[in-house]
């Protein structure tokens, strides 16, 4: 369906049908005033030669063809054309935690995350743009977002582990900032955390609102195990677990209309990836067609 950038534009349209009016009506009342008087020289010119009336009308049809034109050339019009698509703003938000580095993903688990997330930004399009985000105490920027999908791959690389705490809220506030800092293009984070949301100064709650008012879908993936994980042991030589936040992960995905992801191992992330690269909607791009 033709859709137009400038459509009031259009109201110019009435032009046409006003001039062929006024012009018709002058060549009638032309034609009476020369039977009236009866003046047979009058006749003939008001009446004119059948191929003389014939280029005169043609005149005036083009000059309406040009200024219906030209009014819709000024009123844009676009088409979308299914062959051309709007890439996405896609920024990966990676948790970078000292929870992260528990062995139960082979080598660990931010390695395990750092090989899926590849998967996907190597799924990506041309047109695309990507980005990555990490946090653990807090929320810092890796990869800003980019249409290189060979730089972001050099950043995801380079990731190392933290020894930090877990600040989901801080992450995806940055991220809903990263995404949105190149616009008309659709736009989503995907959030991957492997603990509960202890440190930042944003709440989970607080940057969900944001990413809402933003109108950003944020899939989650929730890494964990079957099998309880041992981090360490505290002073008395407790055994320590790594904790997944799961209903806090599904509660981001459902408030902003996406979707959540358990993972259990390394394959399970990475079909996750893939599913999620598979499920990013591209719309039709209005293409000009002036």
């Amino acid at each position: 369906m033709i859709s137009f950038t400038n459509p009031f534009v259009l109201v110019f349209l009435l032009i046409v049908p006003l001039i062929a009016y006024l012009y018709f009506l002058a060549f009638k009342k032309k034609k009476s005033s020369a039977i009236k008087f009866s003046n047979v020289s009058l006749i003939k010119s008001a009446m004119g030669d059948k191929k003389h009336n014939i280029r005169k009308h043609l005149s005036l049809y083009f000059s309406l063809a040009i200024i219906l034109l030209m009014v819709i050339g000024f009123a844009d019009p676009h088409i979308p054309l299914k062959q051309v698509k709007q890439g996405v703003n896609v920024v990966l938000a990676i948790d970078v935690s000292g929870s992260m580095q528990a062995t139960d993903y082979q080598p660990t688990r931010l390695e395990a995350a750092k090989r899926s997330a590849k998967i996907l930004i190597e799924s990506l399009h041309v047109n695309d743009n990507v980005g990555i985000v990490l946090f653990e105490s807090g929320a810092t920027t890796s990869s800003y977002l980019t249409p290189l999908k060979k730089k972001a791959l050099l950043k995801l690389e380079g990731i190392a582990p933290k020894d930090g705490r877990t600040a989901i809220g801080d992450g995806l506030a940055l991220a809903v900032d990263m995404v949105t800092s190149i616009p008309n293009k659709k736009k989503l984070v995907i959030l991957l955390s492997d603990g509960v949301n202890n440190a930042g100064v944003i709440s989970p709650e607080e940057s969900v609102a944001y990413a809402n008012a933003n109108k950003i879908q944020v899939y989650t993936i929730g890494m964990g195990s079957d099998q309880p994980v041992v981090l360490g042991h505290d002073w008395f030589g407790n055994p320590q677990y790594a904790e997944l936040d799961e209903s806090t992960l599904m509660a981001i995905a459902e408030s902003t209309k996406a979707e959540y992801f358990k993972s259990v191992n390394g394959d399970t992330l990475d079909d996750i990836y893939e599913t999620i690269s598979k499920e990013i909607e591209r719309e039709k791009e209005p293409t000009s067609i002036k």
